[in-house]
């Protein structure tokens, strides 16, 4: 029996670690900072515990095996409690904590999560080599059972990543999955109590063990009224519901959609993570600038495209653009749920578009030369993976062009600081050394979506664009930025760095515009959206 204590609370320190990483993200994102908060957080949490276990057990005055035994079997009740306080807390500090400060922010924010359940659970390794000791015969030698906890212990943290990964994150939220966690460490103490364990005070044991299930299960239940979650949640110009929210190892996706007008018409907003992948009107119409430009941008350069690559789906406007006009369309998509969302509330037609789910970078890799356009709208956190703007993604890129084919790129760039943006500039036109850059003139805006049109040969002159659907707020925008494109030369890319997959030199630049970008996410989402 403590041999199986042992096996699930370790796994329940490692899912508690998965679980905080995916709780985090929406408030301080996804970069080299905030990763290493939680590593390093959960580092000293465990070696506190295993210094704590140790002080418990030894000492000049040596506990008995029924103390050893007490102190051994409240552990997991007294992380249950810690973890149930940080569930209470966590969904109201944590904003303000990342508006604070995202690096400092999301140490503190570790703490919260981390600190006392890792803590309790690791000290449970020593206590259990004490009583293995004390049950050995005297002059006994050897490592006491040590090895045998520590193993025992690392196959639990194996086991509690697999079943988090697969078994809770793609069903259930991070929060209900974080009380379950809790949960389940009231019970193995009330296991522990109720075994043959000889141990003092087990009223203190089955009381904790009931205040962690209990407190546990009533948060769980009533989770939605007491964080406010599930809205109305004012935001963007408009009061929102949440129609559905989906789950994956990718990040969690938020369907929103708006209170009615006068005339019935409503809007949807995909929402993943704390970045708004598409906003559509109630026919289904994207409202959305980047949408209209991504396809301008390509017919501007390629007219008459047969054959299009879309990296990456988002709510599925942009394929389900182009093959309503003839193209042959193939969207690489790493998400199943974004998928099923695209398809159950945005209008997307898996029937006339093929869709592939593999990682962009896997793909482009066995890619051969057959499209007119590539279309890359790859985000998740607060930007594009690092591994998606080496130069070897993009040489790999160049690959699924046909002569004279264009690549169309979504970024995000900030204005004020240029520096992580140049070095995507150098990186990209060493591979594909022609570029145009095109971005909206939105005044006073700091971040830009900012577009880049690239291929291996010289770009021929832009034709005129038609497109007579665009919504009257973005047309001026629209064709005013098709008008001024700006060549990617050397003042673009001054200072920038060539990005490869061995070695980021550029890697602090892009955290902290990572960082500026998760600022503007927080000066403007409500707290209760960003929690997933």
């Amino acid at each position: 029996m403590p041999f199986a204590l042992i096996f699930i609370s370790g796994g329940a320190i490692l899912a508690l670690e998965l679980l905080a990483s995916r709780i985090m993200t929406p408030y301080f994102g996804v970069s080299l900072f905030i990763w290493t908060g939680i590593l390093s957080i959960t580092l000293v949490s465990l070696a506190f515990g295993y210094w704590w276990g140790g002080r418990l057990a030894g000492g000049a005055k040596a506990p008995t095996p029924q103390r050893l035994a007490l102190l051994f079997a409240i552990m997991p009740a007294l992380a249950g409690i810690a973890i149930v306080a940080a569930c209470l807390v966590y969904p109201y500090a944590f904003h303000p904590l990342a508006r604070w400060s995202l690096v400092g922010g999301a140490f503190a924010a570790c703490l919260i999560l981390l600190l006392l359940p890792l803590i309790a659970t690791s000290a449970m390794n020593p206590l259990l080599v004490a009583l293995l000791l004390q049950r050995q015969k005297s002059g006994s030698q050897g490592d006491a059972g040590s090895g045998l906890v520590f193993f025992v212990s690392t196959l639990g943290s194996v086991a509690g990543v697999l079943v988090t990964a697969f078994g809770l994150i793609p069903y259930i939220s991070n929060y209900t999955a974080t009380l379950m966690v809790a949960l389940l460490l009231g019970v193995l103490s009330l296991v522990a109590a109720s075994s043959g364990l000889p141990m003092v005070r087990k009223g203190l044991v089955n009381g904790c063990a009931v205040i962690a299930i209990i407190s546990a299960g009533l948060l769980a239940w009533q989770g939605d009224r007491y964080t406010g979650r599930q809205g109305p949640l004012a935001f963007s110009g408009a009061l929102w519901q949440v129609e559905a929210v989906h789950s994956s190892l990718f990040g969690t996706v938020k369907v929103l959609r708006s209170d009615k007008d006068s005339d019935g018409k409503f809007l949807r907003l995909y929402f993943h993570d704390g970045l708004i992948q598409n906003t559509v009107d109630s026919n289904q119409r994207s409202v959305s600038f980047y949408t209209y430009a991504l396809e301008a941008l390509a017919r501007a350069y390629q007219p008459q495209p047969q054959q299009v690559l879309m990296l990456g789906l988002g709510a599925g406007i942009v394929p389900t653009r182009f093959a309503a006009t003839g193209s042959k369309v193939e969207v690489v998509e790493i998400d199943p749920s974004s998928v099923e969302v695209a398809t159950r509330y945005f209008g997307f037609d898996a029937r006339r578009v093929t869709t592939h789910e593999a990682d962009a970078r896997t793909y482009v890799g066995q890619c051969t030369p057959r499209h007119d356009v590539v279309l890359v709208d790859l985000f998740h956190g607060d930007g594009t993976p690092d591994y998606l703007i080496t130069r070897e993604f993009f040489s790999d890129l160049k690959r699924c062009l046909k002569p004279g084919g264009v690549a169309v790129f979504n970024t995000f760039a900030d204005v004020e600081d240029p520096r992580a943006y140049s070095h995507l500039l150098a990186t990209l036109t060493s591979e594909l050394p022609h570029a145009a850059l095109y971005r909206p003139d939105w005044p006073g805006a700091r971040r830009l979506n900012s577009f880049l049109v690239a291929s291996a040969s010289p770009l021929q002159a832009p034709q005129r664009v038609t497109m007579s659907d665009v919504p009257e707020r973005h047309t001026a925008t629209l064709w005013d930025m098709l008008a001024n494109p700006r060549i990617v030369g050397g003042e673009l890319t001054a200072g920038g760095k060539i990005i490869h997959d061995a070695w980021n030199a550029a890697a602090l630049d892009i955290a902290a515009s990572q960082a500026g970008f998760r600022k503007g996410v927080l000066d403007n989402a409500p707290p209760a959206l960003l929690m997933n």
